[in-house]
């Protein structure tokens, strides 16, 4: 085990912030970042826009 798999999601975001090269964080980051439910991938600033209208109209 890394040491920033032991940070909380904060501190490991700027970890990687601070060690850009680390590919290992930055992957792990990303992993818990798609692991989060109700994330939403857009590809186009369409997708984005449908997507920010959707959850405005709630």
């Amino acid at each position: 085990m890394s040491n920033y798999e032991q940070l909380s999601e904060s501190e490991l975001r700027n970890y990687v912030k601070q060690h850009p090269d680390d590919e290992d964080a930055f992957q792990h980051y990303l992993a818990i970042m798609r692991a989060k439910p109700g994330r939403v991938v857009v590809s186009t600033d369409e997708q984005l826009e449908a997507e920010l209208k959707k959850r405005l109209n709630k």
